[in-house]
């Protein structure tokens, strides 16, 4: 375990060299590139152990999930907040806020599996959830740090970097599991988390306030809120990233107890799948912005969608490891398409003096509709099993086709655009 986590370390640093010397983006992007994985463990590690523990620590095997839906709900409830920070203090104060919040997190949760204690670990989840709201905010400063024609290239470039937490996360967790003394361990998983989080925090000294580039944008007046969202390529850019997240989320939170608690698949196996899903969700990131631009976002909609599909009718053919590790990749898939077009499409909405508020809302849809999936999820899975589980996803699968045959690029067009 040492030996790939060191592996995998040593891959980010020099992924992030490769993007500062041969992609000629500005130093904020391999900053980014850096930061954002560290920070971005913390889903990996609470996905995959926070469930584990809580189903030891909880009083109901049936609340084992709450931790992870807590940390959604932290993320949405810390979207608003971290947005409006970022408007007041600029994106590198708020960031830190963000950062030192996690680092307080991550040493309440290593204290409640010291002490076993269950109310410790949601109100540490939760915590971690608010910081993970600023660590979503990196995708707009990435934006905002390049012109707009390298937006897509440079969203991908950073959604990449995503894929080392999915190796990063679970390592560190199984390899700090035992680290310090608890009933049930996991104890050092949370202190080895923590250090990710100092790291990041150090690397992200070297990133600059993308204000300068910003002021030489041409301004609009800004918009009523309400006007803003009822504009249909809003809605567009809102209900695919939100959908995505969502039905990834609500499948993704099952598939740990599913796997391990359920049908007593190994904990290797199970952590080889979330790591599989994780990956997958990042990966095609090498070629999601070159497909945008190539393409159209509406295709990469549709292909997004279809993937979804395919998911649910692997799903449905079995359980053995086989069947969950083709799902979550192709769910990881899904994800990434629907996700990073959405993000795509969402500054096409807004003009830059409204940025702000629109990234928030956007923000808190998603995140509240990643944490109703996640609550849904582990009663959904207790109570109907693993195959209701998979159908109820089927109607907003429709729905998703639904929007991606109602988008006409040729008139819906972007607002900050002649």
């Amino acid at each position: 375990m040492l030996i790939t986590l060191s592996l995998v370390l040593c891959a980010l640093v020099f992924s992030a060299w490769v993007v500062g010397k041969f992609l000629n983006f500005p130093r904020n992007i391999w900053v980014l590139f850096l930061t954002q994985p560290l920070w971005m463990c913390i889903s990996p590690v609470i996905t995959f152990i926070g469930g584990l523990l809580a189903s030891q620590i909880a009083p109901s095997a049936s609340l084992a999930t709450l931790p992870l839906a807590l940390l959604i709900i932290g993320a949405a409830s810390g979207s608003m907040l971290s947005a409006k920070l970022a408007n007041n203090y600029g994106r590198k104060k708020a960031t830190y806020i963000g950062l030192s919040l996690a680092l307080l997190a991550t040493q309440l949760a290593m204290f409640s599996a010291i002490f076993a204690h269950f109310n410790l670990l949601l109100l540490a989840a939760f915590l971690l959830g608010v910081s993970l709201a600023f660590s979503q905010q990196l995708r707009f400063a990435a934006i905002e740090s390049v012109h707009a024609e390298q937006a897509p290239k440079v969203l991908s470039t950073l959604m990449l970097s995503g894929i080392f937490a999915a190796f990063i996360g679970p390592e560190i967790a199984l390899l700090g599991k035992d680290w310090i003394p608890s009933p049930h361990g996991y104890a050092g998983s949370f202190m080895a988390l923590s250090v990710l989080i100092i790291v990041a925090a150090v690397v992200f000294i070297k990133f600059t306030n993308p204000i300068d580039h910003i002021k030489n944008e041409q301004h609009s007046p800004s918009r009523p809120l309400s006007l803003i969202i009822k504009q249909p390529l809003f809605l567009i850019a809102l209900a695919s990233a939100a959908i995505g997240y969502g039905l990834m989320s609500f499948l993704m939170t099952a598939t740990p107890l599913s796997m391990h608690d359920m049908n007593g698949h190994s904990l290797s196996d199970t952590k080889w799948v979330i790591q599989s899903h994780i990956a997958a969700m990042f990966l095609p990131s090498l070629f999601t912005g070159v497909l945008i631009k190539r393409f159209s976002a509406k295709k990469v909609l549709i292909v997004g969608t279809i993937l979804f599909a395919a998911v649910v009718a692997v799903a449905l053919r079995g359980q053995q490891v086989v069947h969950y590790w083709w799902a979550l990749v192709l769910l990881g898939m899904g994800w990434n398409f629907l996700f990073i077009t959405g993000t795509v499409l969402l500054p096409q909405s807004y003009h830059q003096s409204e940025r702000f508020r629109v990234q928030a809302i956007n923000d808190f849809v998603i995140f509240a509709t990643q944490a109703v999936a996640s609550l849904l999820a582990g009663w959904l899975l207790f109570n109907a099993g693993w195959a209701t589980l998979v159908y109820s996803t089927v109607p907003f699968i429709i729905v998703m086709f639904g929007i991606c045959f109602y988008y006409r690029p040729e008139t819906h067009r972007p607002v900050n655009k002649p």
